[in-house]
C-alpha cells in the first residue's frame, strides 16, 4: 500500500508539473482548469497524509509554473506569493476556523475583503520614485520574466504615479485579462486570418504579453487591474481595502467590484451573488477571493511556503459539461465561410440548455481528434457560442465515425474553395445571392454590433428575402409600407400592417444617421469589425475617403494594418458592393462622420450617469447616446464622482457599488423623468 501511495504521489507530481509547463510556459493548456485543480487537490491531500512521500520539489510548494522562457528573469524585491483554493462551503468554513482558531482574540474584530478573481496573467510591476522602471510576470514566485516593454503598451497602466504622496518604491500586484467583447471579436479575427484561436482570454492575454516585439502587444486590447502591494516605501495602510484606496489615488487601475463586510454570512452572499452574475463582469472571473482586511491581523497570521494563511480563493466549478455528438453539420456565415458545428444530445451547462457547439473549421476537428459519435467535453461562458474542447477517447465503443466536410454549399449548391493560399477556411464564393450569405449579412445589419435595427432579426430577413421585398442588402433603406406590406411577417390577421412594421420602419430611418463606424461594420467587409471601423471612420471620415485610400495609406492607420487594408481594397472593386454604397446613399444614409449638434434638452449637463442592467425601451448603446444627447456624461464604472445610477433588470455589481457609496439610484421610469425635466424633477 505504501509503495502505491508513493508511485501516486511521484506520479501527480511529475503530471501537475507537466501540464504547468503547458499552461505558463506554452500559453497551451490540454485539460481544464477544474481538472488540474482535482489532481492538484489530490496531491495535496496524499502528501498531507503521507509527508514522507513528498518529493523535494514538489508543485504543491511553487508559486506558478516557475519555468523560464526567453524573457530575461529578474527578482522580485518581496516574494509574490499565490493563493491557496476551496472549492465549496465547507472547505470554505473549514478555513474561517483556522482563522478563528489562530486569531481567537481578534476574529470578533475582523472584517472580510471580498473581490473577484479575475482569470488573468498576474504581474508585478516596480515604481521608483513614481516611475515605472519594472514589469515582471509572477514566474515562481521569487523570479519573474521581464516584460516591461510590453506592459508599457497597456493603455491603463500609468508609466508614472499620479497624486499628492509618491512613495519612493512600491511594488504592485495585479492581473493582467483580455477583455471578453475584445477577445471574440480578436479570436473571430485570427480565424478568419487562418491562425490558430486563443482557447481562452486568460491565454490571449499570456500569449499577447509575452510577444517578443511590442508593437503586437500595443495592438491587442488588453487591460489591467491592481490588487496588491509587495515591498514599499513611504506608503502607510492599515487594511487591504485602504491599500486599494490607496492605489487608486496614486492613479493606478482599481476594481470596484469588491466589498468589505463583517460576517461568514456577508461572505458567503458575496459568493453566491457572482456566481449567478460572474458574466456581467467584462472579464472572466473564476471565483472570488476572501482576504482578511486588517494588515496587522494578515501580519500575525503569517504566510505558508506559498500562500498566505489570511486570504484564500474560492472557486467557482468549471462551466464543462459531457455530452454526445449527434453530427457534425456545416453553416455558411455572411462572408461565405463554411463552418462546421456540433449538434449534440441536449445538455444544461451555464444556465442554458445547449445542442449546437462551434468546431470552428475543418483543421480544427482533425486537430481534436473529435469523431461523430464521441462524447465530448464542451465549455460555454454566459451568452458565448458553446465550444467543443475534445473527446472523451475512454467512452468510445466503435461506433464513431471521422467528419468529412462537404465540397459544394449547403445552400446554393456552388463548389466551396479557399480564397487564399494557405488559408484554413473554405468558402461559398457565390456572396452576392447565396441565401445563407444574404440572410446573415441582412440579420448583422439589423445587430446591436452593427446598426441595431428594431425588429430586424432572422425573421425579418427570411421573410423579406423570401417574399421578393429585397434582392439582397442594397435594397433595405428603400423600402416603403407598401413593400411591408406584401409579407405577411409584417401583417395583422385582419392583413392591415402591424405594429412591427412601423417600428421597422421607424427603426430603418433611425439607423440612417448612425454614426460612420456603424455603417462601415454593417457592410460585413471581411476583417472588419467595431475596432477596424472606429478607427476607419476617425481617420477618415467618410466612405468616400476609404474607398479612395491607397492600400499603403490605409495599413498605416492605427488599429487597421495590412491584412485589413487589403481586405477593404477588394471589397469597394466589387461592382455590386458598390451598388450598395450607391443604393444607400440615395436612400438617406450618411457615409460620413458628423459632428452632431443636439437639439435636445441639455437636461443632463455637468452630470455622470452609469447604467447597469437592462431597460425596456432603450439598448445598451441607445442609452448612452441619449445620455450624451441631453448634455450628460456615461460611464462605465461607479465611483464618488457618480451622479446617478440608472437600473434595469439583473443589474450587476454596480448596483452594489451605488448602494455602497450612497449615491441616488434611478429606475427606468425616474431616469425618462431625469431626462424631459434634470435634477430638479427628482425633488
Amino acid at each position: 500500500m505504501s509503495q502505491e501511495i508513493r508511485r501516486r504521489i511521484a506520479q501527480l507530481s511529475e503530471e501537475i508539473r507537466d501540464h504547468q509547463f503547458k499552461y505558463y510556459v506554452l500559453d497551451k493548456p490540454t485539460i481544464t482548469d477544474g481538472e488540474f485543480d482535482s489532481l492538484l487537490k489530490e496531491l495535496q491531500k496524499l502528501e498531507a497524509a503521507h509527508p514522507e512521500f513528498k518529493l523535494p520539489d514538489s508543485p504543491t510548494d511553487l508559486v506558478g509554473g516557475g519555468f523560464a522562457t526567453h524573457f530575461q528573469q529578474h527578482d522580485h524585491i518581496e516574494k509574490m506569493m499565490s493563493l491557496d483554493n476551496v472549492f465549496d462551503e465547507a472547505e470554505l468554513n473549514q478555513w474561517f476556523d483556522r482563522i478563528a482558531k489562530n486569531e481567537a482574540k481578534n476574529e470578533a474584530k475582523n472584517s472580510w475583503l471580498c473581490e473577484v478573481k479575475v482569470d488573468g496573467l498576474a504581474i508585478n510591476l516596480l515604481y521608483e520614485k513614481g516611475k515605472l522602471t519594472r514589469a515582471l510576470t509572477r514566474g515562481n514566485g521569487t523570479t519573474g520574466e521581464d516584460v516591461t516593454l510590453n506592459v508599457k503598451t497597456i493603455a491603463d497602466i500609468p508609466h508614472e504615479l499620479s497624486g499628492k504622496n509618491i512613495p519612493d518604491l512600491i511594488e504592485v500586484r495585479g492581473e493582467v485579462f483580455f477583455p471578453i467583447a475584445a477577445f471574440n471579436e480578436f479570436n473571430d479575427l485570427q480565424e478568419e486570418l487562418g491562425r490558430e484561436r486563443f482557447a481562452n482570454p486568460r491565454n490571449a492575454a499570456a500569449g499577447s504579453l509575452r510577444q517578443k516585439d511590442p508593437r503586437i502587444t500595443a495592438s491587442r486590447p488588453l487591460s489591467m487591474v491592481v490588487h496588491g502591494i509587495g515591498a514599499n516605501s513611504g506608503v502607510e495602510f492599515t487594511s487591504q481595502s485602504g491599500a486599494y484606496e490607496l492605489l487608486k489615488s496614486l492613479g493606478l487601475p482599481t476594481s470596484s467590484r469588491y466589498k468589505v463586510v463583517k460576517s461568514r454570512t456577508e461572505v458567503e452572499e458575496f459568493i453566491k451573488y457572482y456566481g449567478l452574475h460572474r458574466h456581467d463582469v467584462e472579464h472572466e472571473i473564476d471565483g472570488i477571493v476572501i482576504k482578511v482586511n486588517e494588515i496587522a491581523i494578515q501580519q500575525e497570521l503569517g504566510f505558508t511556503s506559498r500562500a498566505p494563511k489570511w486570504a484564500i480563493a474560492y472557486k467557482y466549478p468549471p462551466e464543462e459539461v459531457t455530452t454526445k455528438l449527434l453530427d457534425i453539420k456545416v453553416s455558411v456565415g455572411r462572408t461565405g465561410r463554411v463552418t462546421p458545428f456540433a449538434f449534440m444530445e441536449p445538455v444544461k451547462v451555464a444556465g442554458s440548455t445547449v445542442t449546437n457547439a462551434t468546431l470552428h473549421n475543418e483543421q480544427e476537428v482533425v486537430r481534436k481528434g473529435i469523431l461523430i459519435g464521441d462524447v465530448v467535453l464542451i465549455r460555454k461562458a454566459g451568452d458565448v457560442i458553446p465550444e467543443v474542447l475534445g473527446p472523451i477517447i475512454d467512452r468510445r465503443d466503435g461506433s464513431e465515425r471521422a467528419f468529412v466536410m462537404p465540397t459544394k454549399c449547403p445552400d446554393c449548391g456552388s463548389k466551396l474553395r479557399a480564397i487564399s493560399e494557405g488559408d484554413v477556411d473554405l468558402r461559398c464564393p457565390n456572396t452576392q445571392s447565396c441565401p445563407a450569405q444574404l440572410r446573415e449579412r441582412i440579420y448583422y445589419i439589423g445587430s446591436r454590433v452593427a446598426l441595431d435595427i428594431d425588429v430586424l432579426g432572422y425573421e425579418a430577413a427570411i421573410a423579406m428575402l423570401n417574399h421578393g421585398l429585397i434582392t439582397d442588402e442594397s435594397d433595405l433603406f428603400s423600402l416603403t409600407a407598401k413593400d411591408l406590406a406584401k409579407s405577411e411577417f409584417f401583417l395583422k390577421k385582419d392583413g392591415e400592417l402591424g405594429a412591427n412594421a412601423e417600428k421597422f420602419l421607424v427603426a430603418l430611418e433611425s439607423a440612417k444617421t448612425k454614426p460612420l463606424w456603424r455603417i462601415l461594420v454593417a457592410l460585413s467587409i471581411r476583417h472588419v469589425g467595431p475596432t477596424a471601423a472606429q478607427a476607419l471612420a476617425k481617420n477618415f471620415g467618410s466612405i468616400e475617403a476609404i474607398a479612395s485610400a491607397s492600400e499603403e495609406v490605409l495599413a498605416q492607420t492605427p488599429g487597421v494594418g495590412l491584412i485589413i487594408a487589403q481586405s477593404i481594397i477588394e471589397w469597394f472593386a466589387i461592382d455590386w458592393h458598390q451598388e450598395i454604397i450607391r443604393k444607400w446613399q440615395k436612400a438617406g444614409v450618411a457615409m460620413k462622420e458628423v459632428a452632431k449638434v443636439s437639439t435636445s434638452p441639455q437636461t443632463l449637463a455637468g452630470l455622470t450617469l452609469v447604467v447597469t442592467g437592462s431597460l425596456i425601451d432603450f439598448t445598451r448603446d441607445g442609452v448612452s447616446e441619449v445620455i450624451a444627447e441631453h448634455g450628460g456624461k456615461s460611464s462605465s464604472s461607479v465611483s464618488k464622482k457618480t451622479d446617478y445610477v440608472v437600473v434595469g433588470n439583473s443589474p450587476g455589481s454596480k448596483l452594489a457599488k451605488a448602494e455602497e457609496l450612497g449615491l441616488r439610484v434611478l429606475n427606468e421610469s425616474e431616469f425618462k423623468k431625469l431626462l424631459a425635466g434634470g435634477a430638479d424633477s427628482l425633488g
